[in-house]
């Protein structure tokens, strides 16, 4: 059972061909689980599952966290998954179209091969579409106590759902202290990606990150592009900016209708094979 593995800044996926799992129709939840545990599987923050048939793009993707669970969009996903298109000469540097459930993105591989656009779509604010629960509204600066604090929030969806927490000071520990509970959250039906956000300037911001069902990430494209939109919305940062994070650094271009293009590097880790003596370990 062929893999590629990449990561992209710090966040690692593994792309599995349905092409090399002659009778998977998908991998289960168990299946995924062993195959990204660190310890007893190949190890990673996920697993790009495709290319799939798409009906309205050249190409599906579905996208599984590593606790078996299903992501919407991930923008590192699609960065890595359109750098592995190119490594596998599926596509050349013209742009391309990626069906997922969270929507249809067109990203493009840049001359030098490493850095990957990918237009991640427009970013709404509005409760039903991200979702968050109660009234139809803009979820801006809404409170809520998480533990011990009460902090100030903002949620924004594209393609899935995004908590962001401006604060002048973050750090890994508040990310890791906070996050799990803010992602099931009761306000957030379908849990929910958190980001702490600290403004350095008005071209740059500094994110942390708690990431629906795969927990602390060192980086995430849709996390960003989420919190540069918030921080826009806001007012506090102009629509071109950089977005820092622990595994480095995504540039994000915010469109007046708040459409989104993501800019980030793709390194390929390894090529390998798993056996399926994986699976018969329990994780």
């Amino acid at each position: 059972m062929r893999f590629f593995k990449y990561h992209a800044l710090g966040n690692d996926y593994l792309v599995l061909n349905p092409a090399d799992f002659p009778g998977w129709a998908e991998p289960t939840r168990e299946q995924i689980r062993a195959i990204c545990h660190r310890n007893f599987g190949v190890g990673s923050d996920g697993i790009l599952w495709g290319p799939l048939r798409a009906t309205q793009a050249q190409f599906g993707l579905r996208i599984f966290n590593p606790d078996g669970s299903e992501a919407e969009k991930s923008g590192n996903g699609l960065r890595i998954f359109t750098r592995y298109l190119h490594d596998q000469k599926l596509i050349g540097e013209t742009p391309v179209t990626i069906e997922t459930p969270g929507g249809v993105v067109e990203s493009r591989v840049l001359p030098a091969g490493q850095l990957i656009t990918v237009a991640m779509g427009r970013v709404t604010f509005q409760s039903d579409q991200i979702p968050v629960a109660g009234p139809m509204r803009d979820v801006l600066n809404e409170k809520f106590t998480i533990q011990d604090r009460e902090f100030t929030y903002c949620a924004a969806g594209i393609g899935n759902p995004h908590c962001v927490i401006v604060l002048p000071e973050i750090s890994p520990a508040l990310a890791t202290h906070y996050g799990p509970d803010i992602e099931v959250h009761a306000s957030f039906p379908n849990r929910i990606n958190v980001q702490f956000l600290k403004v350095l300037d008005r071209r740059n911001v500094q994110i942390e990150i708690w990431e629906r069902g795969a927990g602390y990430t060192l980086a995430s494209g849709s996390s960003s592009s989420a919190a540069a939109a918030v921080a826009h919305k806001l007012g506090l940062v102009d629509a071109k900016l950089t977005v820092h994070m622990p595994g480095g650094r995504i540039a994000i271009e915010i469109a007046p209708d708040f459409a989104i293009r993501m800019t980030g590097p793709v390194t390929q880790t390894a090529e390998g094979r798993m056996d399926v003596e994986i699976f018969s370990t329990h994780v």
